[in-house]
């Protein structure tokens, strides 16, 4: 299990980094440019490093790219919805191909 320390450090990188997808969703979450809603990016919760988090709502946002392990994920989502967080997924090819369709699903999820 990664310890703090390392998913910090792992955060760090992605947010230095990051692919197209969470390039683009970024725009659009950052600053409170959704509903006026708080998101962090590239955020440790436990042992996983978040895509984008809220906080004040518990949801996680991940955008997913062509190499996921769905018994992972699996895990990784109960472990977070164990934790009081609602875990959204996205393909990238959502994000880029249907990016306002994907806006309107976290927005309703936001409540």
């Amino acid at each position: 299990m990664p310890t703090p320390q390392s998913n910090r450090t792992l955060a760090r990188s992605f947010r230095k980094t990051p692919v197209f997808t969470e390039r683009l969703l970024w725009k659009l979450l950052r600053d409170r440019r959704l509903g006026g809603i708080k998101f962090r990016r590239q955020v440790p919760v436990g042992p996983y490093v978040a895509d984008f988090v809220c906080f004040e709502r518990r949801r996680i946002i991940e955008a997913d790219g062509p190499h996921h392990d769905p018994e992972r994920d699996a895990a990784r989502d109960a472990w977070l919805g164990e934790q009081g967080f609602r875990v959204l997924r996205f393909p990238n090819a959502d994000v880029q191909n249907r990016t306002y369709a994907v806006l309107d699903v976290i927005l309703k999820a936001l409540g």
